[in-house]
């Protein structure tokens, strides 16, 4: 890990496939960076951005977000994706890419930054609460398909 880290957004076509590997420690279900990187555009059409931790050229962690607007928060930051490749956690790294994230969220004249995860993430719930994220509502889904 003698390689300083850059925080930079993936743009381009490249820069996204470059993710895959970090995303799908995330997102398993994705087959390919080819899939990841169609979906990624796709998103991005919509406001969707992929801040990527950089070490050289390896990507070692994402943060993947959008900023929306409801009646109940007003303008919020909604972070769809957060991941830290293995070799890479514990060294502050996701807390960096969420500070990133509220920095953006701030300069957008959002007061909330938001994000889901799932139940059973009990060491993800930790560390939420450590960088100072409450539960705050259970979020609902069902299958249509």
């Amino acid at each position: 890990m003698s390689d300083p880290l850059a925080l930079r957004h993936a743009e381009g076509e490249a820069d996204i496939g470059a993710c895959f590997a970090v995303m799908r420690q995330l997102r398993p279900h994705l087959k390919d960076a080819a899939e990841m990187t169609g979906r990624v555009l796709r998103q991005q059409a919509g406001g969707y951005r992929l801040l990527a931790a950089w070490r050289g050229e390896a990507v070692v962690g994402l943060a993947g977000y959008r900023m929306q607007e409801n009646l109940i928060h007003g303008k919020l930051l909604y972070v769809d994706d957060l991941v830290v490749s293995e070799a890479e956690r514990r060294g502050g790294l996701g807390a960096r890419l969420l500070d990133a994230a509220a920095a953006e969220a701030r300069a957008h004249g959002c007061r909330v930054l938001s994000l889901d995860t799932g139940l059973d993430n009990s060491l993800g719930q930790r560390f939420y609460f450590r960088w100072g994220l409450l539960a705050t509502a259970l979020h609902f889904t069902r299958r249509l398909t």
